[in-house]
């Protein structure tokens, strides 16, 4: 496996991207670019991604959420469901799951070394290397084939147009919500993000999405338009209703049947991402799923690092929000969830990321802000100190680089009643994550929840 990470790893190292002011024009021409290599070099390989179905998920937030309970309730259908999620928290087999579980050390060896050769056939033959991206994307497609899945759920790493994973023609084609993130490349209005998101229907699929608000669906309707595909759209109130949530879990009313579903993610948020994927797993099968089978489908859902509870006393509750959209709805969610308990909060952002705003909007609920840096290769972290200049409020501030000392310091800090929470960063999540759940368990054990490994 190391050895393996070794040459996949190397591969971020290539070209670099293009330079801040390049114009949007010259961007977006080495992403179409980019495209047609990757559909080339699919090619070269047999077009491993027309061996299955195909389910594409795209959102600013709830995507991880709404591929994982999808991909869980075609399972529990009967289903053989491959699942790729981006990023992986730990360890790079997470982004490789068949049926819930992690491709193995040794046969994801053996993958990485088969796509090394087909590189090296491809560079040969005079094409330009694949990069880091194009590289997963393809070795993720040729993996679901090798292991004959019926269908495959596939999350966007960002936008959805350009994105490497927009070479396959889904069945069902997703977007859970438009926000303001990755204002860089998509731009800086939710009719263009939403334009970037909507890129992802294709002729003949199904529309599935959550986007109510004016700006942003009659961008996704006019892709629909354009397309010929079928749009439909999942409102509270029709869709799904009564939404429930509290520490343990989320719960609402299935506007289809009157029945009530339960997934163990808290957060009212969650009741949105799993009416979603109840509509993408009924359109994918025709409506042909008992009701049953969705409520073992939701109920078996299980995401690392998003509202997962690790430890009770004190609580501490890892969620890896990453943009101001996610932490406000994290903060709204914790004011309600655990009203009345001291919160210590662990925070940490990439540099490209808001943190001014995510740090304003948790700063009113904490008794203590531990401000550090995500570790994670070739992605430089916002500073510490920068961090905590931005804290509000006259909350205490504690300084502390390291991940791994800046949740022993709000441990230290926490009484057994208070909750800590470690959020602004999915890498800062797997950093810290690693106290209870050790890569080396997760790897040996094929699961990102291995018996025994809990601190």
């Amino acid at each position: 496996y190391q050895r393996a990470e070794r040459y996949v790893n190397g591969l971020i190292f290539g070209p670099p991207s293009p330079p801040p002011g390049t114009p949007p024009e010259e961007i977006r021409a080495r992403a179409v670019a980019r495209l047609a290599r990757l559909r080339a070099f699919l090619a070269f390989l047999g077009n491993p991604q027309r061996a299955y179905r195909t389910i594409h998920i795209t959102g600013t937030s709830g995507k991880g959420s709404t591929t994982t309970f999808v991909a869980s309730i075609l399972t529990a259908a009967g289903y053989r469901v491959g699942a790729h999620v981006s990023p992986y928290l730990q360890v790079a087999t997470e982004k490789l799951q068949i049926a819930g579980r992690l491709i193995p050390p040794g046969r994801y060896e053996r993958l990485v070394e088969d796509m090394r050769r087909s590189v090296d056939e491809w560079v040969a033959s005079g094409r330009e290397r694949p990069n880091y991206g194009e590289f997963w994307v393809a070795m993720t497609l040729r993996y679901f084939a090798e292991e004959h899945v019926d269908v495959a759920v596939v999350e966007v790493g960002a936008g959805g147009r350009f994105d490497v994973t927009n070479v396959i023609e889904p069945d069902v084609a997703a977007i859970t919500s438009v926000g303001l993130d990755h204002t860089v490349t998509l731009g800086s209005t939710l009719p263009e993000i939403a334009w970037h998101k909507a890129g992802i229907i294709k002729p003949g699929s199904v529309a599935v999405t959550a986007v109510t608000s004016t700006e942003s669906l009659p961008v996704i309707e006019e892709e629909c338009r354009t397309t010929g595909a079928e749009l439909v759209v999942v409102r509270e109130d029709e869709r799904y209703r009564d939404v429930h949530a509290d520490a343990d879990g989320t719960s609402f009313v299935d506007g289809a049947t009157g029945e009530r579903l339960r997934v163990e993610l808290p957060g009212t948020f969650q009741a949105t991402n799993a009416a979603m994927a109840v509509e993408i797993a009924r359109r994918f099968t025709h409506d042909h799923l008992p009701v049953e089978t969705i409520r073992a489908g939701l109920a078996a859902a299980r995401f690392p690092g998003r509202m997962e509870l690790v430890q009770h006393k004190p609580r501490v509750l890892l969620d890896g929000a990453h943009n101001p959209e996610k932490v406000a709805s994290l903060a709204r969610n914790l004011e309600r969830l655990y009203a009345g308990r001291r919160i210590l909060i662990v925070f940490g952002a990439l540099e490209s990321k808001s943190h001014r705003e995510m740090i304003r909007s948790l700063s009113p609920l904490a008794g203590l802000i531990v401000a550090t840096m995500p570790r994670v290769l070739a992605k430089p972290p916002t500073d510490a100190g920068d961090i905590a200049a931005e804290v509000t409020g006259g909350v205490e501030v504690v300084v502390e680089p390291s991940p791994e000392r800046a949740i022993d310091i709000a441990l230290e800090r926490a009484g057994p009643d208070d909750l800590v929470v470690v959020t602004g960063s999915l890498y800062l999540v797997g950093n810290i994550r690693e106290r209870w759940y050790p890569s080396d368990a997760i790897l040996t054990q094929g699961t990102c929840w291995p018996e025994g490994a809990r601190g």
